[in-house]
């Protein structure tokens, strides 16, 4: 069995929120609105409360403050997950953009 070595919370806070990121693109074009990005949006954020949840309970745990071990692991658990399912969405929309760049007009 691996080791899977903690996640650190500096060099995720240090990514824009989506909120940040397409207000810095709005001046290159359209706002998306609709359906799919709020849901995307919201996934977005739910990952990112999910790891500061995560951050929180293992910074808890370090301090002494709690000592619920499994909770800990699980939030952690969570919080992977959720990274992994947002990971594998931008995959999959690199991968149909590059299929829709590589057609021919």
């Amino acid at each position: 069995m691996t080791a899977i070595p903690p996640i650190g919370m500096s060099s995720i806070q240090s990514v824009p929120s989506l909120g940040s990121a397409t207000s810095l693109n709005s001046a290159a074009g359209p706002k998306p609105s609709g359906q799919f990005s709020n849901l995307i949006e919201k996934a977005v954020g739910s990952a990112n409360q999910q790891m500061q949840a995560a951050n929180q309970s293992v910074q808890d745990l370090a301090d002494g403050k709690s000592d619920d071990m499994q909770g800990v692991v699980v939030s952690m658990a969570k919080a992977d997950l959720s990274f992994r399912f947002i990971l594998e969405i931008r995959n999959k929309l690199m991968e149909a953009y590059q299929e829709i760049m590589r057609m021919q007009v």
